[in-house]
């Protein structure tokens, strides 16, 4: 009845949705080891998100209960502004989010999932009719589900290197794009970014200031039981003149200002080399040291994404108090990938031309 392309947090929650209503439902998935993989920052929630996360468990989605299962830390934003701002955001650990979310997957009725790379869409007179494989197998279908996240022509980008993959060590899906052109529709280009990860041991964190959960009981769904968790604190610091120097002397490396760099982003945390260009006169500007689980030494910088040359990542990074040792794990990148603009979907999701 339905097939499900990318699983990501976007395609397990179709997938689940769709046979939870007792569509036979069928999740294909490039890797079946990086389903619900958390790729960049492993929070839930927040301004605008945490909205939809409460949606999504309100109409039986598993995000919310995901999410309680797997936090680090909760803690609602903006206490001291209205309601209208405030938000619940949930640091989690990734390997529990994507452990549990598969074992979701696995165990659930007319749910079947294949590992492979769709490649074509089948249409016949206006209609969907299925979807095809790079190997070939193809699938009927009544509907469609496309949920590609970064993968459509996928490329990352780290100074001058330019490389195919939809996220950093895995494969782009290059064949899907020709496919829906054909079908008509109109694909633009965007680009987002991800900061490097560098190591707890490394860091001092005696120099930043802890940023803690709320101590108060607190959930992200309905059906979830509001208590007070083991949590971990995040903590912040700011850039500085050294950072901003940093930085600024190695503008033109950026693949923001060379063009290696296409097209424009999705609504999120702008890179630091952004910031500099469009702020030049704001030195400080916020870095979150984030943990990206329990049993992990990884630290997510929040506020230093960039895809500057890895060697001038560490420069940054160094520069930064409380980051004058810190050793990186991941580097930061960008990754360039088509997509399809929203203009082209009735309300209700569904294509217009298909």
């Amino acid at each position: 009845d339905v097939i499900v392309i990318g699983a990501g947090h976007a395609g397990c929650e179709a997938a689940l949705a769709a046979s939870r209503m007792g569509a036979r439902t069928l999740l294909l998935t490039i890797s079946l080891d990086k389903i619900a993989l958390m790729p960049c920052n492993p929070a839930i929630g927040g301004i605008g998100k945490g909205q939809i996360v409460r949606e999504i468990d309100a109409l039986g989605g598993e995000m919310g209960l995901n999410t309680d299962h797997a936090a680090l830390q909760l803690k609602v934003l903006n206490r001291k502004k209205g309601p209208a701002v405030q938000a619940l955001r949930a640091q989690t650990d990734k390997k529990l989010y994507e452990d549990r979310m598969k074992q979701v997957l696995w165990t659930q009725e007319g749910l079947h999932i294949l590992q492979g790379t769709a490649s074509h869409i089948i249409v016949r007179k206006g209609e969907v009719h299925g979807v095809r494989l790079t190997n070939n197998l193809a699938f009927d279908a009544k509907t469609v589900v496309i949920a590609s996240g970064t993968f459509l022509r996928g490329q990352i980008v780290i100074g001058d290197i330019v490389r195919s993959a939809g996220r950093m060590g895995e494969l782009p899906a290059n064949e899907l794009t020709q496919s829906l052109r054909d079908a008509g529709f109109e694909i633009g280009r965007f680009q987002s970014a991800t900061p490097p990860r560098v190591d707890r041991r490394t860091i001092d964190i005696d120099r930043m200031s802890p940023q803690p959960g709320d101590a108060e009981p607190l959930s992200f769904s309905f059906a979830g039981e509001s208590k007070v968790k083991e949590q971990i604190p995040c903590y912040l610091t700011y850039t500085d003149e050294r950072t901003f120097k940093a930085v600024k002397d190695n503008l033109h490396l950026s693949p923001i200002k060379t063009g290696t760099v296409s097209g424009h982003g999705p609504r999120n945390c702008p890179s630091i080399d952004r910031k500099i260009i469009n702020f030049p006169d704001k030195v400080n500007h916020p870095v979150f040291v984030e943990p990206e689980g329990w049993h992990t030494n990884e630290m997510y910088l929040q506020g230093l994404t960039t895809s500057l040359p890895v060697a001038i990542q560490e420069k940054i990074i160094q520069s930064t108090p409380g980051l004058e040792h810190a050793r990186i794990m991941r580097p930061g990148y960008a990754v360039m990938y088509d997509y399809v603009s929203p203009e082209q979907l009735l309300p209700s999701l569904e294509t217009k031309l298909v």
